[in-house]
């Protein structure tokens, strides 16, 4: 049986996103989708996907979805 590792975690600031998704698709392990609600400013902001369903991949904390971002809406935390 795979043991799902989760070594990471990220905050995204909904109301500083703008939408650009650059985060989804950066993310090696698929764990970022679009918001269902609109912020504020009328965009689909980016959403961490924090449950990890069997068979999948957690977070590893390698922060491509920080760099890539060009809002600076995603925090990084890493497990120590």
């Amino acid at each position: 049986m795979a043991k799902t590792t989760k070594r990471g975690k990220i905050v995204i600031d909904r109301e500083r996103c703008k939408g650009c998704h650059l985060c989804i698709e950066v993310c090696p392990n698929n764990r970022i989708e679009v918001d269902d609600e609109l912020n504020k400013k009328g965009y689909s902001p980016a959403r961490f996907k924090e449950t990890v369903n069997e068979g999948e991949k957690g977070c590893t904390g390698c922060a491509q979805c920080a760099t890539v971002c060009p809002d600076v809406a995603i925090e990084v935390y890493r497990a120590k």
